[in-house]
């Protein structure tokens, strides 16, 4: 059975006399044109980047939520982000959407030489390691380096995750999570000497801190959980278990400010319980 037969038996024929792609980037052409949108003319690369980050997320989101109709709807608001750069980058004579998916498509094809090539990977853990030697073969320039690539901008969390997920591929890691248990303990340990200093530079503290969450971080990795979607549920659940705390002290008619720690921690205990 071929792709298209697949998309046809599931009510997603590919319809030959209608390019949606073309039309989208036809249309995102004219919005930016004279007799476009005043708005979308303003635009340019950095202006953008709020909403290609905030669409990202929104992304992200729908996915966690299992919901496949608002994860068709914010695909589409992300790929309008991509459309948008490129038409950008048209207007200045630097490049359109067919040099993006022409250099995508060299990319892929160059990074996966086990399909497209004589090479094999037994395993998907090998197929990264060879991404990472592919792609350091292939740098410009000097700085050639396994770290190069990870956004600068990443949140702090995802970007440690990133940075030990790059040299793991090296062979550049601990052999099991109890090494990086032992680690930490002994960066908490260093965490608490520093504290206990006299004359102690908040930064010595801060780096020391700093030591201890990027151990947290590889243990996360070395267990197979993503540490920002797991800060990011924790966070969550503690939102909800505080507002039930909230609401309860409303019915009870009693100010937060004025309740006390012992009925906080009683509620507390309950949210826990029922939420």
């Amino acid at each position: 059975m071929t792709t298209s037969t697949k998309l046809i038996k599931t009510g997603y024929s590919m319809k030959k006399e209608k390019d949606y792609f073309a039309d989208l980037v036809k249309l995102m052409s004219q919005l930016r044109s004279e007799d476009g949108c005043s708005w979308d003319r303003e635009q340019t690369h950095k202006s953008l980047l709020p909403y290609l980050i905030e669409e990202a997320y929104e992304v992200l989101d729908t996915i966690e939520a299992g919901d496949d109709e608002r994860l068709k709807e914010e695909l589409g608001d992300l790929l309008l982000q991509i459309i948008f750069h490129a038409q950008i980058a048209q207007e200045r004579g630097k490049f359109d959407i067919n040099a993006v998916i022409e250099h995508l498509d060299a990319k892929l094809k160059a990074r996966h030489p086990h399909v497209f090539g004589k090479k094999k990977a037994a395993s998907s853990e090998e197929v990264l390691k060879n991404w990472e030697h592919i792609k350091l073969s292939t740098q410009k320039g000097r700085d050639k380096s396994v770290l190069s690539g990870i956004p600068k901008h990443l949140p702090a969390l995802l970007k440690a995750y990133r940075v030990q997920e790059k040299v793991s591929r090296v062979d550049f890691d601990w052999k099991n999570p109890d090494d990086v248990f032992l680690k930490i303990e002994e960066e908490i340990r260093e965490l608490k000497l520093a504290q206990h200093k006299k004359r102690i530079k908040p930064s010595e503290i801060e780096d020391e801190m700093g030591d201890i969450l990027f151990s947290w971080v590889n243990l996360c990795r070395h267990l197979k959980i993503n540490p920002e979607f797991a800060l990011g549920r924790t966070i969550d659940k503690f939102i909800k278990r505080f507002s039930y705390i909230e609401k309860q002290l409303k019915k009870r008619k009693v100010p937060l400010q004025k309740a006390g720690l012992p009925l906080l921690d009683s509620l507390w205990e309950e949210a826990k319980r029922k939420v």
